[in-house]
């Protein structure tokens, strides 16, 4: 399974506006697309920024969408400044259940060489999800890999924004662990308002 994120670097007052936009125009065209798994997406009011993730069942699927998602993301960074264009693989993919009104999701990306990816797909897989399960309010977690510049991003969803408060310190202390065992460098995290749910990814473990 593969996805493409468009993240969205929007005014604070524009990010209605942004939800709106990928809830009424880019989810309903997306599920006409051949290979298209579904979409979700992430806002962080506070600063404006949007990710809208969309899945597919094989690489050749996402490739062949580019022209069809083209307009809507030129569209999206006319109405709302930046875009940027991310492909990915999804290594692993867990939900303790479906996620509910309300949900948060925290984001951590991090870039290794690219031969130790498999490595650290494995630890997440055997050793850091199980460590998640373990905490209140855990909803689901995923793995997403670029094989060729060896950028990982992991994606952790809590039942509420206050269960994923709570479990900053432990996420925190995974990323650190993780970090010096595979000489990885954390580039960027983010805390963000589950605003759309529509992934219809299997699990992938």
């Amino acid at each position: 399974m593969y996805a493409r994120s468009t993240t969205i670097l929007a005014q604070p007052s524009s990010v209605e506006a942004g939800i709106a936009y990928v809830r009424d125009q880019v989810l309903p065209m997306l599920e006409g697309v051949a290979g298209c798994v579904g979409l979700s997406l992430l806002v962080d009011r506070l600063h404006g920024r949007c990710i809208a993730t969309s899945a597919w069942e094989s690489v050749e699927a996402m490739h062949s969408s580019a022209d069809q998602v083209r307009s809507m993301r030129d569209r999206a960074a006319e109405m709302f400044g930046g875009v940027r264009v991310e492909e990915w693989e999804i290594a692993v993919l867990h939900r303790e259940h479906h996620s509910r009104r309300g949900a948060c999701v925290r984001v951590a990306w991090a870039e290794t060489a690219p031969a130790r990816l498999d490595a650290v797909v494995e630890a997440y897989r055997s050793q850091f999800l199980a460590d998640m399960r373990t905490l209140e309010g855990f909803c689901s977690a995923s793995l997403m890999i670029n094989r060729s510049s060896g950028r990982a991003v992991s994606c952790a969803a809590y039942d509420s924004a206050t269960a994923m408060i709570r479990a900053r310190g432990h996420a925190a202390s995974l990323r650190a662990a993780a970090s010096r065992r595979y000489d990885a460098v954390v580039i960027d995290t983010g805390e963000f308002e589950l605003a759309l749910a529509h992934l219809r990814v299997p699990e992938i473990v």
